[in-house]
């Protein structure tokens, strides 16, 4: 059986009078919540264009008609594409004949809208629920075949069918509308359109319209036409925009130069990614819903424990097994010392290459090579035993301590088939494995060909935290398997929530996900509820390699609508509309794992009330199409496909929240350091971050630079300069009792001003030894390091880092607090300036409080003063300049003459600072500092003095 749904309209001329009748005949399978036992392999027919019709697949069918347009406009704002496909075509021969329209949407969009006009006679779509649908449209119908989706036999697409039987001359025009969000994978955002127009077309345009307001990163075309056509694809790029258009002329589209047929027959392809933050979200907010993106870099990957599962039963025999042990090869060559692994095979039996997780040695890896080289796929499928084993050997392995808690835990499954041999029950093999996984273990499944119920693939792995894939069995399985393996194999986050102030945000997407994986997206939607604020904040906390993190994003709730307003090719509604797509794949996954019928129709309903407001053709809805009268009536529908899947698509993030736990709470309580501009719940205790950060009085170096040591004992504040060479490293704490250094780069403003040049300090590095982490702050980014992993945060928003007994503490483009051992606390202040300022440019402050519990042998710059010297100050007379006082100060033994003057503090105002009194110590604070200015300089940034 082949699921084959047309939508068929009959036309013809009597007289004068036009005459319509219709019949909606369905041969393919339909959503039912009714399983059907009758018979077992039923469920795994396949609706499939076979290669000869996928080779004569036309846009437009017919065999004497005259095509005068065909155009595809893709608006894709902020990730969310809305795409349109329009075409004119007129009968021009001397008989009535049925014209088709065939368009290729990918497998993860939801058709909108679809509407014909046939000789002025206009055909407009509405999407309802399914029963009612077909309720109306029987009313009407009369007779004829009809109907709305086939799936086609290809990874992505699937392929719409109308076809129109008309009198000549008629004048047809079709519009296709869909929709769907644009899913990031290896680093790319891919946006491919279908053009296989089956002949000439005077009128043949395509336009691919971006907008991205972060910006847009990179771009790329593709296309399957050669190379010839390359060249006539043009790019308009600006920073936020992008207009990519395709246009041959009639001569351009032609295979050779006198042939008539058309060489624009395959893919094109817009492939491209936005600027972001680093490692900080991109929160959006428009039309009354807010949409989180989060895809962070230059994290290290955290070790991976992996156990391959494969089926090496007799129906793998020749291509199948071929490429998988090809893609083996490959993927065993990207592991890496820190990972671990196994390999199981299984047919009817079950064998291990290793009992226990190795790690990826080079003599492990080509050990296992030539173990999987040497299967022989033979015998039936045991696919529950093989998972019971995998599950077996990772918990044995996390039992003896054997897997680092930061790591993660992974069964990757292989199978062509169903099981044929031990328990054959899915139902039963679905609960032995959720029943036997641990919660930091996932399960990756990958369906070779048609003969495996991918249904049931999708199911297992999103219960486990997982995903499923399709792997089509063809001369690139190989590649499908690796393309599948690269989007897991760097995770670089675990634990990942996405969380908001109480009462700011209501139906919220998934927002807790298990994994990150490098070069993918977490997104999250909700409905913004209303509020005095004009801004919006999420916090999104998560587990790196060594780090917990908590990283704070704000939006204006309202700039992005008025950016939107001006652009002439954006999709206004793209906010409302991503978050309804979310929200309804998300409920399709939770929907196929329903532990009770009561449970499915409740999200049954809600996916259909859904689905209707926003005018998605989803598996429980249908497209009625009517003519202006809604005397006419056509359907098209979208039946239930093994195929596609439960719900087309689980994200790159640990499957779908299984419907039996309770929801993760949305209000995120936020640490005192954080300055909320989203109202939050009052606490008994309120701290900005200046009182939490640092006390009142402190040491700190800033502006060019300017030294102020307070000595407490003294109720004192000295005050010097210190004019070295720009590149010049400072030794400003050296504390070898406790390990730490702080250390700070000079570096110089852009031309001389008033005949000097002024130096400040561009890097401050704090290292500690014990541990072995430095972290280095530029006026560009904060870097962390402990030797062997290597992380960047962005000024461009507060996050909280937590490593053991270190902390890091980043307030948006404000300040960064250091804390080592809640004992040791360093601040370094941001400074921005104008950057087209002819002298000035960007520079650090630093900031030590006096109570920092520092070993007696501590000592540089500012740490010797930890010791406190004794200090009396003498004389005090009228100096030079009546407004500063002078006087003499003994200290260390030496007499010095210092001026009574003032220095700044800019923690509380950084563009005009707080006034500090101080006694100036004159030539870069000789004989106040212990030695010359120019012993303290160092090699390198994390030196000791």
């Amino acid at each position: 059986m082949r699921t084959r749904l047309l939508l068929f309209l009959l036309v013809g001329l009597l007289g004068l009078q036009l005459s319509r009748c219709f019949e909606f005949v369905i041969d393919g399978e339909w959503e039912d919540d009714t399983p059907d036992i009758q018979n077992h392999h039923d469920r795994h027919k396949r609706a499939i264009l076979t290669s000869e019709e996928q080779e004569d697949f036309e846009a437009i069918r017919g065999d004497d008609i005259t095509v005068k347009s065909y155009k595809v406009e893709s608006r894709i704002t902020s990730r969310f594409a809305h795409t349109t496909v329009r075409s004119s075509v007129v009968n021009s021969g001397s008989k009535a004949q049925t014209i088709g329209f065939n368009v290729q949407i990918p497998k993860r969009a939801f058709i909108t809208n679809f509407t014909m006009n046939v000789n002025g006679i206009t055909f407009i779509g509405s999407v309802k629920e399914k029963t009612v649908a077909r309720n109306l449209y029987a009313q009407a119908r009369a007779r004829g075949k009809a109907a709305g989706i086939v799936r086609a036999n290809s990874q992505d697409m699937e392929t719409f069918k109308t076809e129109v039987h008309v009198p000549p001359g008629s004048n047809i025009e079709f519009e296709l509308h869909y929709q769907e969000m644009m899913q990031r994978k290896l680093g790319f955002y891919e946006h491919s359109l279908h053009l296989q127009p089956g002949r000439l077309v005077p009128q043949f345009q395509a336009d691919v319209y971006i907008y991205e307001p972060k910006g847009i990163s990179k771009l790329k075309t593709t296309n399957t036409f050669g190379e010839d056509f390359t060249n006539l694809v043009k790019v308009n790029q600006s920073p936020e925009k992008a207009h990519v258009v395709f246009k041959p002329t009639l001569q351009q589209q032609r295979k050779c130069d006198t042939c008539n047929d058309s060489a624009i027959d395959g893919v094109f392809t817009v492939k491209y990614d936005v600027s972001r933050d680093r490692n900080a979200g991109e929160l959006q907010v428009s039309d009354g819903h807010f949409v989180h993106f989060f895809a962070p870099s230059n994290l290290p990957p955290l070790p991976k424990n992996i156990m391959f599962v494969i089926d090496v039963s007799g129906s793998m025999w020749g291509v199948k097994m071929k490429q998988t042990v090809e893609a083996m090869k490959a993927i065993l060559d990207g592991l890496t010392i820190d990972d671990q692994f196994s390999i199981i095979d299984f047919n009817h039996n079950v064998r291990c290459w290793s009992e226990d997780m190795l790690p990826g040695s080079s003599i492990h890896i080509e050990d296992a090579k030539k173990y999987i080289q040497n299967i022989k796929p033979v015998g039936g499928t045991n696919i529950n035993e093989a998972l019971m084993k995998a599950v077996q050997i990772l918990v044995r392995a996390s039992n003896q301590g054997l897997i680092d808690p930061r790591s993660v835990s992974m069964i990757i499954l292989v199978s062509d088939g169903d099981p044929t041999v031990g328990e054959i029950k899915l139902s039963n093999i679905q609960k032995n494995v959720k029943k036997a996984m641990r919660e930091d273990f996932s399960l990756f499944s990958l369906g070779i060909g048609f003969d495996v119920d991918y249904d049931f693939l999708e199911r297992i792995a999103m219960e486990n935290r997982g995903n499923a894939q399709r792997i089509f069995a063809n001369h690139d399985a190989a590649e499908q398997l690796r393309t599948f393996y690269s989007q897991v194999a760097n995770p670089l986050l675990r634990k990942i929530t996405v969380q908001f102030p109480e009462d700011s945000v209501s139906d919220v997407t998934q927002n807790q996900f298990d994994k990150y994986f490098g070069g993918s997206e977490l997104v999250v939607a909700g409905k913004v509820l209303p509020s005095e604020s004009d801004t919006l904040t999420s916090f999104t906390t998560a587990s790196a390699a060594l780090l917990d993190i908590t990283l704070e994003t704000e939006s204006d709730t309202s700039k992005l609508d008025e950016e939107l307003a001006k652009q002439q090719h954006s999709f206004t509604g793209f906010a409302r509309q991503l978050w309804a797509y979310v929200t309804i794949k998300q409920m399709m996954g939770e929907r196929s794992l329903a532990p009770t019928a009561s449970k499915k129709r409740k999200i049954t309903q809600r996916i259909l009330a859904l689905a209707m407001e926003h005018q998605f053709v989803t598996p429980l809805t249908a497209l009625l199409v009517e003519s202006e009268d809604t005397s006419e009536r056509l359907l098209a529908d979208s039946p239930k496909d093994p195929k596609h899947g439960c719900c087309s698509g689980g994200m790159m993030g640990g499957g779908i929240k299984n419907p039996g736990l309770a929801p993760v709470r949305l209000v995120y309580q936020p640490p005192p350091w954080v300055q909320m501009t989203t109202p939050a719940p009052p606490s008994p205790v309120e701290k900005g971050p200046e009182e939490w950060t640092l006390p009142k009085q402190v040491n700190l170096v800033d502006n060019d630079p300017h030294f102020i040591v307070h000595l407490p004992r003294s109720n004192m504040d000295v005050c010097f300069n210190i004019d070295s060479q720009p590149g010049h490293i400072l030794n400003l704490v050296t504390d070898k009792g406790t390990g730490v250094a702080v250390n700070g780069q000079l570096i110089s403003g852009k031309k001389v001003h008033k005949g000097k040049r002024s130096t400040y300090f561009g890097v401050i590095s704090v290292y500690y030894q014990p541990d072995g982490v430095s972290i280095t702050v530029s006026t560009d980014a904060i870097a962390l390091t402990d030797g062997r992993n290597n992380y960047t945060f962005t000024w461009g928003a507060t996050a909280d880092i937590v490593q053991d007994g270190l902390r890091i503490s980043v307030v948006k483009d404000s300040s960064v607090s250091i804390t080592i051992n809640n004992g040791i606390q360093v601040m370094v202040l941001l400074h921005r300036v104008w950057k087209k300022h002819p002298v000035n440019v960007d520079f650090l402050g630093l900031y030590l409080p006096n109570d920092n519990r520092y070993s007696p042998l501590v000592h540089g710059l500012i740490g010797q003063f930890s010791n406190e010297p004794q200090v009396n100050v003498y004389d005090i007379h009228n100096g030079a300049d009546p407004l500063k006082k002078e006087a003499t100060m003994e200290v260390k033994g030496n007499q010095l003459q210092v001026t009574r003057g003032w220095q700044k503090d800019y923690r509380r105002d950084k563009r005009r600072g707080s006034n500090v009194y101080c006694w100036f110590v004159h030539n870069s604070g000789k004989g106040f500092i212990d030695g010359h200015y120019s012993h303290y300089i160092v090699p390198d940034l994390n030196s000791y003095l």
